[in-house]
């Protein structure tokens, strides 16, 4: 008798379950027709993409120049900070001029991610094309059929700002050098370098090829932070390769044409830039104390001028400015309890590390941070999706947060989940 009363005493509790759910989805779709939905809701449901407005524009915004008076002569200069891209000078950041050789910083981010991504490698040979031969300005004279590896390539654009060498890797990677300039330009639209269009893969003074100082920076930043490789060439002053070519081997030398890789602390590249028309230009970029800086300078109207206007900036960021770093590896997150899913828990950590620039007269120490979950996880959910944050504080301020994702994906349950939960707690577990 007692077991048969057990049995009906487990289905009502079945049906009991069966009414609720149903309760839950019927209020649910209230909630949505009646545009009731809270925000840890909306998390939920699309991956934590639910940034206000408000948080949008303030994340564009996040960088305006401090502008101090730095006396800087050349027509448009901007200064960031690498870690968190905001900007601590600027002038004349978006104005569209003549990059003139700083281009290559485009050429040689290309290059670098196509190494990444395992299409080419240091070693391939690259063949040198009538074209790529042809390039005036700035070059290591290479000749049509020479081959050279894409290391000896690298070098080349990297320490001499080689024109002939860019348009080889340019057609290397992309079989023209048209397509190689319909990937820079599509790239630029992706790093948000909406003042920038090129029309070749060298920097030589061609209608409609422009960008600005603020753009040169967004792409310099994207080379120098992911791949610092780029310093191991860019810091040389002075070194050779060999032409092979038909009328036999020749050494041919290069010099780096960034004077502050011989004289500025720290210095980590990156290119400099020059023709008659875009006068002188400059991107030097530099690390102190785990800060990357990344200045530039254009159209100064000397070549000495963009050195010093360069430094003058990296010497004002390293002097007023500091990065407050926390990965949160000390914040141990417990496993959080899910709704309507196939398990009871769901496991999350912190989903990056958060930066800010700390002005000079800040103190670290004075930086709090505050743990939020949200209030309800209801399943599905995919890893990565948003259930909370990390807020950080300055003197009572809000100055940032990052995201608290699931590292897991789990799935609703479904009716037949519920019963075999219900027949595993009253049938099996007692």
């Amino acid at each position: 008798m007692k077991k048969y009363e057990k049995l009906i005493c487990g289905l009502c509790i079945i049906v009991l379950l069966f009414s609720l759910f149903s309760t839950d989805v019927v209020q649910s779709k209230s909630l949505m027709n009646g545009n009731l939905i809270q925000q840890t809701e909306e998390e939920q449901n699309t991956g934590g993409d639910s940034t206000k407005e408000s948080d949008k524009k303030s994340t564009e915004e996040k960088g305006t120049a401090k502008t101090p008076n730095l006396d800087i002569t050349a027509q448009a200069a901007v200064l960031i900070e690498g870690s968190t891209g905001e900007i601590l000078y600027e002038k004349n950041k978006d104005e569209q001029l003549r990059p003139a050789s700083i281009t290559k910083i485009m050429t040689l981010l290309l290059i670098y991610e196509a190494l990444e991504e395992g299409k080419i490698s240091l070693t391939d040979e690259v063949s040198v094309s009538e074209h790529a031969a042809s390039m005036g300005g700035s070059q290591v004279f290479l000749e049509p059929f020479e081959s050279q590896t894409v290391e000896t390539m690298l070098k080349c654009i990297s320490i001499a700002s080689a024109n002939d060498a860019s348009v080889a890797m340019a057609e290397f990677l992309a079989g023209s050098e048209e397509e190689f300039v319909n990937r820079m330009n599509e790239r630029a639209k992706e790093l948000g370098m909406n003042n920038t269009h090129f029309v070749n893969a060298c920097g030589l003074d061609e209608d409609n090829h422009y960008s600005s100082a603020y753009d040169v920076a967004l792409m310099s930043r994207e080379l120098i932070i992911n791949h610092p490789e780029v310093s191991k060439f860019s810091t040389i002053w002075m070194d050779t390769f060999v032409h092979t070519t038909k009328k036999g081997k020749t050494e041919f030398g290069l010099t780096n044409t960034n004077k502050l890789i011989r004289t500025y602390d720290g210095i980590t590249g990156l290119k400099t830039g020059s023709t008659k028309l875009a006068k002188y230009s400059l991107s030097a970029t530099a690390k102190r104390n785990s800060m990357d800086l990344i200045a530039v300078v254009m159209a100064a109207p000397d070549y000495k001028i963009r050195f010093s206007e360069a430094s003058k900036l990296l010497d004002y960021g390293f002097a007023n400015c500091s990065v407050f770093a926390d990965d949160n590896k000390d914040l141990k997150l417990e496993p959080l309890k899910i709704k309507k899913s196939v398990k009871d828990t769901l496991n999350c950590e912190v989903g990056e590390t958060f930066s800010y620039i700390c002005l000079k007269g800040v103190k670290k120490e004075d930086i709090t941070k505050e743990v939020t979950i949200n209030e309800e996880i209801v399943a599905p959910i995919a890893a990565g999706d948003k259930v909370g944050e990390v807020t950080y504080s300055l003197n009572g301020s809000t100055i940032g947060s990052v995201p608290i994702v699931a590292t897991e994906s789990i799935e609703k349950a479904s009716y037949k989940d519920y019963f075999v939960k219900v027949l595993d707690y009253y049938f099996i577990k007692k």
